[in-house]
């Protein structure tokens, strides 16, 4: 019976010890639960009024509601006694562990912070980039997504994209199209360059500013080159592009203008015996 006592009574003293920090510790997990909340918010109402793109956006305040977390589990945690500069140490050598095993990973995730903080390209963008060229349909922290025109789809991880070079195609409003026609040496070069700049003159989604420019560009093996160069707004760039060569066909055609292409001659000769 004393024995039954004596561990009530230690166990009510117990009891009695932790409970103020047991009830201490939630309190103080609540109310900083709420205080993190609190920040998280006004961090995001703050990069929208900053105008930061949406996806570094909730990214960011993502890993703020992270760190701060962790920071009050630590906190909560040593209320208990517990040592902090062991744990600490544990979490740190974990840290570096996996960070050792990711650091592909890592790389990628460095990659996708820095693009969505400098934009190099945004959501609509076409660019050319690791050998791939495609329209950007999203922008992830680990990767970047292209959409190629035949409906493809291109996964690029944004270690790669942050560290090479990028070709983008829609950053200025105006791009300059260069052409190369060839004509036989026969033609009259002149009536050339004059069809060339009649169908210039003739479609409107070419600009007249920067003026067109038809040039004999090289005297090569089996023609004479032109060196066409037209300005147009970026987003008729490939129409104009394939429009150019049917018109320019259909032109020398009706002109009498040759476009020249390789021709090989065979000689036979008769061996008698």
């Amino acid at each position: 019976m004393g024995d039954i006592t004596n561990w009530s009574q230690q166990g009510l003293d117990l009891i009695m010890q932790y409970v103020p920090t047991v009830v201490t510790a939630l309190i103080t997990l609540v109310i900083g639960l709420w205080i993190i909340k609190i920040i998280v918010k006004a961090v995001n109402r703050n990069m929208g009024k900053s105008k930061v793109d949406v996806s570094l956006q909730k990214f960011l305040a993502s890993m703020i509601g992270i760190g701060l977390k962790i920071m009050l589990l630590i906190t909560v945690i040593g209320m208990f006694g517990v040592q902090m500069t062991s744990f600490i140490a544990i979490i740190g050598a974990a840290g570096l562990a996996v960070g050792l095993a990711l650091q592909g990973t890592l790389a990628n995730f460095a990659g996708g912070v820095l693009i969505l903080l400098f934009k190099p390209y945004k959501v609509g963008d076409v660019i050319e980039a690791q050998g791939f060229i495609g329209g950007v349909h999203e922008i992830q922290i680990f990767n970047t997504i292209l959409k190629t025109p035949d409906k493809k789809t291109i996964i690029i991880p944004n270690g790669g994209l942050s560290n090479g070079s990028i070709t983008n195609y829609t950053t200025e409003p105006q791009r300059r199209i260069d052409f190369t026609f060839g004509i036989g040496y026969e033609d009259n070069i002149d009536k050339a360059q004059e069809t060339l700049l009649k169908i210039i003159a003739e479609d409107d989604r070419i600009l007249k500013d920067p003026a067109p420019m038809v040039k004999v560009s090289e005297l090569a093996d089996s023609s004479v080159n032109f060196a066409t160069r037209v300005w147009c707004n970026t987003a008729d760039y490939w129409d104009i592009y394939f429009d150019m060569h049917g018109k320019v066909k259909k032109a020398f055609d009706a002109n009498g203008i040759s476009i020249p292409f390789p021709q090989t001659d065979v000689h036979l000769y008769k061996h008698e015996g």
